[in-house]
């Protein structure tokens, strides 16, 4: 039987709509019961920093709004309608439509029904993203695998020396999305790599996407999300994959994430060693910046830290805080309800992050069971920081602990282009929790 959770922080399949509008000149179409399509929206946009609908996102995006009707008699002509319209008054490179509940249970054949604008030469694709089907985690990888199987097909690659796809953080569900995988991109480039990235501002669209069998390895940058995208695309085209499960946060972590991924490519050592040289001695003259800051004020720093976020920030922000700043881990929590047959390794990468401490990670996606054992089992009324979501504003008030935002739900902050990944996204993680002990203290 199944569960109510308090403190949702990630929403059904159906939410992959967000994945769509992430790609350039990408529209959905839904074929889902009245208010799936908005709440959606409302979930991943209001509530992840005020993001923002863009050009074909939140009361824009075309809907059957199926009722009953559809329900009793199937809703094949009224989705035939909505993607007529949609054709009609929007412009888009690529258009997919994504089912809800509604569709997927009365058994409305979609794959017909779009095929038949794709034989027409229509860019169109679908997938079946039922609540049922499972998170918008899980939403995000059948979209991806929908459009190279549809729109991309069985092409024989044709390698490209150095192309790299990427598959990291989700869009819209990581709040910092945007700027994360320019970040990225940014740093691919600087070793000489050619970065299909897919998704946000530097995406070339459709255009990009039909490049995916030519590249020459996959990068999965995630503990998790994105493995099975990787592991398909190698099936499909033979492409190999590189995973590196930590996302690169500070000066250590990123120069081992680049040094791992040039012995991977092959690429010239001497190239990449100039290059994290010069952002190594960046980042450390910045840092050295703040020692009188850090020296005087020290008795008013957090010494230990939660973090309630999904696995790829959990881990990327932990190793940074242990093994950069000093911080002490007490237990991490992830959120996003990983598939079970990775939970033992993602267990194991954080146990593996410090040879002086062993965190302690929990995997639970119930906010209310999350704040409850901190405040009977863990905390000490000390020098607390949380790293988490809105939910925990609360939670850091009562504890009187500083709380710093990286996890949907976002509400108390607006987020446009910033970054805690590479050298640049470590000193801004420094900067934002320093200026959290700053504003509790001066008065």
């Amino acid at each position: 039987m199944s569960n109510i959770i308090e403190q949702p922080r990630y929403v059904c399949a159906l939410g992959a709509q967000q994945t769509v509008l992430a790609i350039k000149n990408a529209i959905p179409i839904t074929h889902a019961g009245p208010g799936c399509s908005s709440k959606m929206y409302q979930a991943l946009v209001t509530h992840s920093g005020y993001q923002g609908q863009g050009y074909a996102g939140g009361s824009a995006i075309p809907s059957t709004n199926s009722s009953e009707k559809e329900v009793v008699f199937g809703g094949e002509d009224k989705l035939k309608d909505t993607i007529d319209g949609a054709l009609k008054v929007m412009k888009g490179d690529i258009f997919v439509v994504l089912t809800g509940c509604t569709a997927d249970i009365v058994g409305d054949d979609v794959d017909q029904v779009v095929s038949e604008y794709r034989q027409q030469g229509i860019p169109i694709a679908n997938v079946a993203t039922g609540g049922f089907s499972g998170s918008n985690y899980k939403g995000h990888e059948l979209v991806i695998k929908s459009i190279v199987n549809q729109l991309v097909g069985n092409v024989k690659p044709n390698i490209r020396k150095g192309l790299v796809n990427v598959f990291s953080v989700l869009p819209y569900q990581d709040t910092y999305w945007r700027a994360d995988l320019e970040a990225i991109r940014t740093l691919l480039e600087k070793i000489g790599l050619d970065v299909n990235i897919l998704f946000g501002h530097y995406s070339k669209g459709i255009e990009e996407w039909r490049e995916i069998p030519n590249a020459e390895f996959n990068l999965v940058i995630s503990p998790w999300a994105g493995l099975d995208i990787a592991k398909f695309l190698e099936n499909k085209y033979g492409t190999p994959y590189l995973h590196y499960p930590t996302l690169p946060i500070g000066a250590v972590e990123t120069s081992r994430f680049l040094q791992t991924v040039g012995t991977f490519a092959k690429l010239e050592k001497q190239k990449i060693d100039k290059f994290i040289k010069e952002e190594e001695e960046r980042f450390y003259d910045y840092l050295q910046s703040t020692i009188d800051f850090l020296t005087e004020n020290r008795c008013t720093f957090p010494n230990k830290f939660y973090t309630i976020a999904d696995s790829i920030y959990s881990l990327g922000i932990t190793r940074f805080l242990v093994n950069e700043l000093g911080l002490t881990p007490n237990v991490q929590y992830v959120i996003e309800n990983p598939s079970e047959k990775y939970l033992d390794f993602i267990e194991k990468e954080f146990k593996n992050l410090s040879e002086d401490f062993e965190v302690k990670v929990s995997f639970e996606n119930d906010g209310g069971k999350i704040h409850t054992e901190i405040l009977e089992r863990y905390h000490k009324p000390k020098g607390t920081l949380i790293l988490g979501s809105s939910w925990e504003k609360s939670l850091a008030d009562e504890i009187k602990g500083i709380l710093l935002y990286v996890s949907l739900p976002i509400n108390h902050k607006i987020v446009v282009n910033k970054t805690y990944v590479g050298y640049d996204g470590g000193l801004n993680l420094v900067e934002d929790i320093y200026s959290k002990v700053v504003e509790g203290t001066v008065r």
